[in-house]
């Protein structure tokens, strides 16, 4: 009876606490196997459809791969290996096309991972820094043989105690190694390049035009260097970098979107968002340009000007006519050269659908050696070409080409492929000739473009 109250008074007890809770316990599951910390986690509407997701940059404890698990509800809904630990995420949308999906960026070490769809879409690596002089100096030492491992280890040494510039990478491994190691690494890292990388230690995104909810954000990258970078979010280029130690945003006195920065020197930084400012593209420049506000200074009517109104007036009809005429007479000479150059194959456009292709000539210099480029396109839609082989034809008297035979690789369509050849006038008088493209395609040979 004892032990039967005990437990019922456990459960009352146990249910009490729930109902006096401000959470509801939704799910709890030991064993769900996810090792990760807050920096790595992030919710996001990932697929457009209104509803969240758990983003999760695992860090496969026990010597596993770290892994990208996307949780939906309890359930994991997909998992994709990662190509190192991740040290932050964040999802932000990188454009303003539709369908209005955020992509997913991971950081780790040096690099950032953008995630498209869940796919991987780009990879931004940190530019490097500038390595230590000292260090350099000494590596430099070591490499013409100059000191023995062990002197070059009590410099690297002192230089880590004194120097405000961190060793590199390098350098540290070298310190971390026995005596009977340091020859073999000195030797096998003495004629490289010294190289200093940071890492990112956090991340986060900030709006780049827009205050709105769905406006495109730029990725904050704050790394062990204490420098501070804004991306932009579709070229992936620093629009910003600041040597900034630390930040803090919110109400300040009693402005309500105050930023303050403290520096490396110490400095303190205060900006305060104006409560008139509009984050939109462009200028900044605030209604119509300045040019439409001046006056233009129109000359007066002069004698001349009078007459011909009158003369256009009075003979509108007979102009309009003679216009006719003349614009009839050019469609028709067009037409005629246009029917000529198909009847001699000088056209830049293949006329038959077995042969989809497209020429292009440039000619480059001012003599007497010319530099011609022929551009080669497939105009089909999905069919390559194969087989194709081009030649120029030319007055021997007047030109010489050191090669005027091309076997043109397979064409894919919607690409140019330039072939280019030198030619050099031969002629003293600066007498000039055409030069054609053919081409053998298929068995039938197919004059091509005319280069004058």
């Amino acid at each position: 009876m004892a032990a039967a109250s005990s437990s019922d008074s456990d459960s009352g007890r146990a249910e009490s606490n729930e109902a006096n809770s401000k959470w509801l316990d939704a799910h709890y599951d030991p064993m769900a196997n996810i090792h990760t910390f807050s920096s790595c986690l992030s919710l996001a509407d990932l697929h457009g459809d209104g509803e969240y997701k758990l983003v999760v940059g695992d860090l496969g404890p026990g010597g596993q791969q770290p892994r990208l698990k996307v949780l939906k509800g309890p359930t994991v809904l997909t998992e994709s290996p990662l190509p190192a630990l991740p040290a932050s995420a964040a999802t932000f949308l990188m454009d303003q096309h539709e369908p209005r999906t955020p992509a997913l960026a991971l950081a780790s070490g040096p690099c950032v991972y953008v995630y498209k769809n869940l796919r991987p879409y780009f990879k931004f690596s940190l530019p490097q820094l500038p390595p230590n002089p000292l260090e350099q100096d000494v590596w430099n030492q070591a490499k013409e043989d100059q000191i023995d491992p062990l002197t070059l280890k009590e410099m690297l040494e002192d230089i880590r105690e004194k120097a405000d510039v961190p060793l590199s990478v390098q350098s540290l491994r070298f310190l971390q190694l026995e005596l009977s190691e340091m020859e073999a690494f000195v030797n096998q890292h003495k004629s490289k390049v010294i190289k200093r990388q940071t890492v990112i230690t956090t991340m986060t995104t900030l709006k780049k035009n827009l205050a709105d909810e769905d406006a495109a954000s730029c990725l904050v990258l704050g790394t062990e260097s204490k420098e501070l970078l804004v991306l932009d979010p579709e070229a992936f280029t620093i629009l910003a970098k600041d040597a900034v130690t630390s930040l803090c945003f919110g109400r300040y006195g009693r402005e309500d979107n105050t930023l303050i920065m403290t520096t490396r020197g110490g400095g303190l930084i205060i900006k305060i968002l104006k409560r008139t400012a509009v984050f939109v593209e462009g200028t900044g420049e605030v209604g119509p340009p300045l040019a439409q506000t001046t006056k233009l200074s129109v000359p007066r009517k002069t004698r001349l000007y009078v007459d011909q109104t009158l003369r256009e007036r009075e003979a509108g009809t007979a102009m309009h006519r003679t216009f006719q005429t003349d614009l009839y007479l050019l469609r028709l000479r067009a037409a005629r050269a246009y029917v000529q150059a198909l009847e001699s194959s000088l056209s830049p456009m293949s006329t038959t659908a077995r042969e989809p292709l497209k020429l292009h000539a440039v000619v480059q210099g001012l003599g007497p050696t010319f530099k011609l480029t022929l551009h080669l396109q497939n105009t089909s839609t999905a069919r390559p070409v194969l087989g194709l082989h081009v030649c120029f034809l030319y007055n021997k008297a007047l030109y010489a080409l050191p090669q005027a035979f091309f076997k043109v690789p397979l064409l894919v369509p919607g690409l140019s492929y330039p072939l280019e050849t030198f030619v050099e006038s031969l002629s003293s008088k600066g007498i000039s000739d055409m030069i054609k493209v053919g081409g053998y395609f298929r068995g039938k040979w197919d004059p091509g473009e005319a280069v004058g």
